[in-house]
């Protein structure tokens, strides 16, 4: 039997099926086999072979199981046995023979009642919880449920041959060129009518929008989660407590969500996002996927004596190895993700699970990069209980990644585009900054700056220092270990927290609305998301949200929208809308038809960031001349029309901040660009720098309302020549220029 692979191919021109698991704390493991997914009894159970190392494996002829009733499809789950769970040959499901104890003190948790999904399964069968068994008790361990047999209605692996290489070719762009796109793909098209009903929030109906996306100049689609995850009972009322729209709770590592295919056949989920991603690839658009390797969707264990748990993969078949149980306390986890354990990102075997599932979602289906969820769990060097984040460790998930996938040259060309949000949820590892070359980060020190600038003018001192640091890349967070200012990915909004519109529409979060726009519970107050409403002006919310589009476009950096931003998409303030699969998340395309003036805006300022390399610089700015013609690469002007000293840059009553960006520097056809920002209430007379010989100003965007009436943007050739130096810049808006 080949040996090399982890989890169940096809063997010999399809003659006979294989399985490899591996499990080295396991005693015994048995392959159960299935010709339905649900509610159906095994065809067929046999003990698997250990290999030196820990491994079990098994390999089992297709004629075999069609004598014995199978049909078409193989499903298939493992049990396993344990030092705190012994085999015992008078064990029958719902059996508690062999049973010595829930978890020992090496923390195994093995339970033989309990049918385990592969972590290496290429699909599943459906999520653990479904309108057929909506109970999550049936699967915990503990007094009541450990001698439930969860073989009848448990996820089980489907038997596929490897998919095809059929992706198309892969953009190989530069990152710091790329203009990233954060968005559902249920969202994307669940409430577009200009999509098939049948593909309606489908990764086929995601294929759809890669030419509007593609117009509207972004490059990089970054999908929430794909991964299988628990989402079965999201159309169901009467679950709302179970409901998980965002995805954030991986089962599998490796499968597909099947909700979101049209095509619900074995392997038709995997087919349909191959051909998804081949479709945005033929439109020149990478395809980012948000991964979340830092826990499992198993959870946590009761609080009061760690014995009751969830198991239906993981923790049944290597607990220690896959979570980071204490060391002190080997019942309990260490758990900086607020929502479970960490995955045990100090052991071989999590880190090769997660390794091996970025090269599969490479190499097989297609992926041009990945965002990691809260990342920072995955440089943990702990392995019994702490956090010691360690970025230097070659042989971590952080680095291996960078190498094996590898990492894309900053030049562009083959190769993953790898984003950490670089931090944990209890605060413990805030390490922005800190992760290896090879890696950027979301930057949410460039959201917190421009978020009270725009909304807490005052209450939150911002001086244009700080402003200053942030549009030039954040070298205080990335020159230190290597990196670059595209690096640092830039947002102002993202799926978690409020919408752009929101952003400027609400002072506080409102997340107890009726369904279908609530309740949700969680999310940050008013206060901590600096949220405003702008007095309940509409016209100025409108502005502060062109303005903020503008923020993010103009800075050095790798910019990232959330999905819906250009059509000025609203949650009416829920600001954790995680567990809401409705129109509170679904992308309003009726109501887009109302915003074409704000969309017109955001493809225009995409399409003018795309055509001025001034703005995406490789390496940060040095403030010197180096082409010999009298201006530095980036300099900086307060609204006199003279450079800035660092008594301005350091006073946070300094509310105005410009800077002119030389573009021969940078090959870029405008012989410069300049931005105004105006933060404070009153409009600012802003004095323009001179103009090289024969050269003139001419201007291409304004955000304020004031220049509502011309679009608040010029097309590429239709800008409007200045016929003085001097411009009013308005409150609260920021203006921009070319020379040419």
């Amino acid at each position: 039997m080949e040996s090399f692979f982890l989890g169940a191919r096809f063997l010999s021109s399809k003659a006979e099926v294989g399985f490899r698991v591996r499990a080295p704390r396991a005693t015994r493991i048995e392959i159960w086999i299935y010709a339905a997914a649900i509610g159906a009894d095994p065809i067929l159970s046999e003990a698997m072979t250990v290999e030196a190392g820990g491994a079990f494996i098994l390999s089992i002829s297709i004629a075999k199981l069609k004598a014995l009733g199978l049909q078409d499809t193989i499903y298939y789950g493992y049990r396993a046995w344990g030092p705190n769970w012994t085999f015992d040959h008078g064990w029958t499901p719902n059996s508690v023979a062999g049973f010595a104890t829930d978890v020992d003190d090496q923390g195994n948790r093995f339970n033989p009642n309990k049918l385990l999904l592969d972590p290496y399964a290429l699909e599943i069968s459906h999520p653990p919880l479904t309108p057929q068994q909506p109970d999550p008790i049936k699967y915990l361990s503990g007094a009541a449920s450990r001698l439930i047999d969860t073989g009848p209605f448990a996820p089980k692996g489907v038997v596929l041959d490897l998919p095809a290489l059929d992706f198309g070719s892969k953009p190989v762009g530069s990152f710091k060129d790329d203009i990233i796109y954060e968005v559902h793909v249920r969202g994307l098209t669940k409430n577009d009518e200009a999509i098939p009903d049948n593909l309606r929030g489908t990764y086929a109906g995601a294929a759809l929008r890669a030419g509007y996306l593609a117009d509207l100049g972004i490059t990089a689609v970054e999908f929430q989660p794909i991964h299988q995850t628990s989402n079965g009972l999201n159309d169901l009322a009467q679950f709302v407590d179970e409901h998980n729209y965002w995805g954030y709770d991986s089962c599998s590592y490796f499968a597909p969500d099947r909700r979101y295919s049209s095509d619900q056949s074995p392997g038709g989920p995997t087919r349909e996002w191959i051909a998804m991603v081949k479709a945005l690839h033929a439109d020149g658009l990478k395809v980012y996927v948000d991964v979340v390797y830092n826990h499992h969707d198993e959870g946590d264990v009761d609080a009061a004596t760690g014995t009751t748990g969830t198991i239906y993969s993981l923790r049944g078949l290597e607990n220690p190895a896959y979570y980071e149980v204490l060391g002190s306390a080997p019942h309990f986890y260490q758990n900086d993700t607020g929502v479970g354990p960490n995955l045990n990102a100090a052991d071989l075997d999590a880190r090769n699970l997660v390794i091996d599932s970025l090269k599969y979602w490479t190499d097989c289906l297609g992926a041009d990069g990945f965002r990691f969820d809260l990342a920072a769990v995955l440089g943990n060097a702990s392995a019994d209980g702490g956090y010691s984040f360690n970025p230097d460790d070659p042989d971590n998930i952080l680095n291996r990644a960078v190498r094996e996938l590898p990492a894309r040259s900053p030049a562009g060309g083959v190769g993953v585009d790898l984003i950490a949000e670089p931090y944990t949820a209890d605060a413990q590892g805030q390490e922005q900054g800190n992760f290896p070359v090879g890696w950027s980060e979301w930057n949410d020190r460039f959201r917190d700056v421009f978020r009270a600038s725009q909304n807490k003018l005052d209450v939150v001192p911002i001086t244009p220092g700080a402003m200053a640091t942030r549009i030039a890349g954040s070298d205080d967070l990335f020159r230190a270990n290597g990196r670059k200012p595209w690096n640092s990915v830039n947002y102002i909004t993202c799926h978690d927290g409020m919408t752009l519109r929101d952003l400027y529409s609400f002072s506080d979060k409102n997340n107890n609305q009726p369904f279908p726009f609530g309740p949700s519970p969680g999310g940050r107050s008013g206060s901590e998301e600096m949220s405003w409403d702008h007095g309940g002006d509409p016209v100025q919310q409108r502005q502060a949200a062109r303005t903020g589009l503008a923020l993010l476009l103009l800075s050095a950096g790798t910019p990232m929208m959330s999905g819906g931003s250009e059509i000025y998409r609203t949650q009416l303030a829920n600001n954790n809308a995680f567990n809401l699969d409705t129109i509170a998340n679904w992308l309003d395309w009726q109501a887009a038809a109302n915003e074409a003036a704000l969309t017109s805006y955001t493809r225009e300022l995409l399409h003018f960031r795309r055509a001025h390399p001034c703005l995406r610089p490789g390496d940060f700015f040095n403030g010197r001349d180096n082409n010999g013609n009298g201006l530095k690469d980036l300099t900086w002007y307060f609204d006199a029309g003279t450079e800035v000293d660092q008594n301005y840059f350091q006073n946070p009553d300094n509310h105005f901040l410009a800077y002119r960006l030389d573009g021969s520097e940078f090959s870029d056809l405008a012989a410069s660009v300049y931005v105004a920002y105006n933060g404070w209430i009153g409009a600012v007379q802003a004095t323009i720098p001179a103009t090289g010989p024969g050269r003139n100003w001419y201007s291409v965007a304004d955000t304020s309302a004031a220049a509502e009436a011309w679009g608040n943007i010029h097309s590429a050739g239709q800008e409007v020549q200045l016929t003085s130096r001097q411009y009013l810049v308005q409150g609260r808006s920021l203006m921009l220029l070319i020379e040419l």
